[in-house]
């Protein structure tokens, strides 16, 4: 009986020890799936320094770009995750995702994009990934705008897929309310408070007038403008959005104020009720999202911290580490 007791211990402890190894090979084979902060460090040192230069040079010629860099790396994340697929072009059979209807004509930065890899692959052919370009470029844009630098964990491959479809059917829609905007950042597995967070990046850019004239002349289906909307504030949109204006492309600053600067300026606007989107004045109707939007208002420095730990999540939606990807030579076409 005692032979068989201490038979027992023993593969019961062998047992254990199996399933400890089996974990530890587990969580191994997890870190080894991560991304990586200093990824290039070996195969490319000068990669970051070369995409914040590109950056730089683009900001300083149009101040505008920031905005669309950080944008196009949401829009990116989106769709297929974090693969670089918005920036691949169409082709005569195949309408791609930058030429949607939630991108085009408005996202914008594709140069800066272009730019940076044309020099890493004359510098290290075939190391970085069109997509880690996005990711460092969104940081760098963040950053020279006012907001915090923060590490990017890097190793993303780029996708072999882009389908206008998708951009539309995973994007965000200006028109959306609190419950649509929580589900679809749910979707991507981020939380509600930071999809709040991520709105606070409107602080900077602009929007095509088409995207809210809605709240000015037909709200509803009726000729009354959206009630949720600062009427001073929607007289002067009137101004610059003439209804029926025929000129194409009409844009306004999201964040009159400031927008150029990540700062506080969004959160204020939409607690004055001035958010431009309907996606941005919805966050007042619910409790917890209405909180987030004060304490974000009151706290610029800790809402630029909370906006470096959601844009580093964000950027590891959906990453392709494996044969499902690759490294473009040219970002805008499938090896």
């Amino acid at each position: 009986m005692a032979k068989l007791v201490r038979r027992a211990m023993r593969s019961k402890k062998l047992t254990c020890v199996s399933i400890a190894f089996f974990l530890l090979l587990c969580q191994f084979v997890q870190l080894e799936a991560q991304l990586q902060v200093g990824f290039y460090t070996s195969s490319c040192p000068l990669a970051e320094f070369i995409v914040k230069y590109e950056v730089s040079k683009g900001f300083f010629s149009d101040r505008g770009v920031a905005a669309g860099l950080v944008r196009m790396h949401f829009h990116d994340c989106f769709v297929r995750g974090c693969d670089a697929s918005v920036l691949i072009d169409s082709t005569s059979s195949s309408t791609a995702e930058k030429d949607s209807t939630a991108n085009n004509p408005s996202l914008r930065g594709f140069e800066v994009i272009d730019n940076a890899k044309a020099r890493l692959e004359t510098l290290c052919q075939g190391k970085v990934s069109c997509a880690d370009i996005i990711a460092f470029a969104a940081r760098d844009s963040i950053e020279i705008t006012g907001g915090l630098g923060y590490d990017v964990p890097a190793g993303r491959k780029d996708g072999k897929v882009s389908l206008s479809s998708e951009a539309s059917a995973n994007l965000p829609a200006p028109t959306f309310n609190v419950n649509q905007l929580t589900q679809a950042f749910a979707n991507k597995g981020l939380t509600q408070e930071e999809m709040v967070t991520l709105s606070g990046a409107h602080t900077i850019g602009r929007s095509h007038c088409t995207s809210f004239t809605t709240r000015l002349y037909n709200f509803n289906a009726t000729t009354n403008q959206d009630p949720s909307l600062d009427p001073l504030y929607a007289s002067q949109l009137r101004q610059q959005c003439p209804k029926g204006s025929t000129i194409p492309n009409l844009v306004v600053p999201m964040n009159p104020g400031s927008s150029a600067t990540m700062d506080s300026g969004y959160y204020m606007d939409v607690l004055a009720n001035r958010g431009l989107f309907t996606s941005d004045q919805t966050l007042l109707t619910n409790q917890d999202t209405a909180d987030q939007v004060n304490q974000n208002a009151m706290n610029v420095f800790l809402w630029r911290r909370k906006l470096a730990a959601a844009m580093v999540k964000m950027g590891q939606i959906g990453v392709k580490k494996d044969d499902t990807g690759e490294i473009r030579s040219n970002c805008r076409k499938i090896n």
